[in-house]
């Protein structure tokens, strides 16, 4: 395959996959058992456009939450998002410290894909039986905190499935309200891991066609955007059930299509 148009395949996967609850770091594992594997900086530069088409979107919402700072509300809500991401980012570095390397194989993303599945489902259904409510609750903050960490250790989870249904067992019954504040803790979430790999990165050396880069990060970014404005629209009307779905189906294919050990 041409070298520009992997990139820019890798980028639509990226763009897509990142903020639908259905695993980007999965997919791209996927994708790089047959497209073979990329470098460290260019995972990271497409996880960068990726990041930037969620600000984008938010910009108005982070705005707010800015001038804002001497609202009680806002404050209150900013310092839930610092906590959330001090947890993450606390005991990601920690993980990091302990040596923890993330599975190159296919087969465990294949059963993450299913196990996230069904605990979306359960989620989803048990957060419906209770009140109605849109406030994101200290302990909402410290479960995506944590459910962050978890992702990042099992690739297939999804952070944004992982955080947007702990939020919604936690308390916040409403799907806007948990996806918002997922998505707001994964900003700074994503922009600190790719910023910690990057410096990793340094003084590594190597070479990178930067053409290439910049397609796969123009082609996150567009995807990512058109992704989580529909995402942010489906949501109004509709369960996560299709996801829960594609992700069965998809688990169940790897499982039974790819060799043992894949």
């Amino acid at each position: 395959m041409p070298h520009f148009l992997l990139a820019l395949l890798l980028g639509v996967i990226e763009g897509i996959t990142e903020f639908l609850p259905i695993s980007s770091t999965g997919h791209l594992l996927i994708a790089e058992h047959w497209l073979g594997t990329r470098s460290d900086l260019f995972n990271i530069v497409i996880q960068a456009g990726a990041i930037l088409a969620v600000v984008l979107i938010y910009r108005e919402r982070l705005w707010t939450l800015a001038k804002g700072w001497r609202d009680p509300e806002s404050r209150d809500y900013v310092f839930k998002l610092g906590l959330a991401f001090t947890i993450t980012a606390v005991l990601g570095l920690a993980v990091k410290k302990l040596g923890f390397v993330l599975p190159t194989t296919v087969t465990p993303v294949a059963w993450a894909l299913i196990v996230g599945a069904a605990w979306m489902l359960i989620s989803e259904r048990f957060a419906e039986r209770g009140t109605p409510s849109t406030r994101i609750t200290w302990t909402v903050a410290i479960l995506v905190g944590l459910a962050q960490v978890v992702a990042g250790i099992f690739p297939g989870t999804s952070r944004s499935a992982a955080t947007i249904f702990v939020a919604m067992l936690a308390g916040t019954r409403d799907r806007g309200a948990a996806t918002e504040f997922a998505f707001l803790v994964g900003i700074p979430t994503m922009f600190a891991a790719s910023a910690y790999e990057l410096l990793k990165l340094e003084n590594n050396g190597g070479h990178e066609d930067l053409a290439a880069l910049a397609v796969a990060f123009v082609a996150s970014t567009v995807t990512a955007f058109i992704a989580v404005k529909w995402l942010l629209g489906y949501i109004r009307t509709h369960r996560f059930t299709a996801f829960a779905i594609y992700r069965i189906v998809l688990g169940a294919a790897l499982l039974l299509f790819l060799p043992a050990g894949a």
